[in-house]
């Protein structure tokens, strides 16, 4: 027996005012991504000799940044 998926496909049609906050919303994220993403690899680079040490550092999560 054979699985079939199913797919939908919607468009919005936002208010200018929801694109408005989208789009704040989509770039606030994006900044978040890269600083966190830029830090990982500054973090890697330091530490890319010791592997030990490499597995013992804790990564913060966006959400416990001020």
């Amino acid at each position: 027996m054979t699985k079939l998926n199913k797919a939908y496909k919607f468009r919005l049609y936002p208010t200018e005012e929801q694109a408005l906050l989208m789009h704040k919303t989509f770039g606030c994220v994006r900044f978040v991504y890269n600083k966190m993403l830029a830090e990982r690899k500054a973090m890697y680079d330091n530490l890319k000799d010791d592997k030990e040490a490499l597995k013992k550092v804790k990564h913060p999560t966006p959400a416990k940044y001020k």
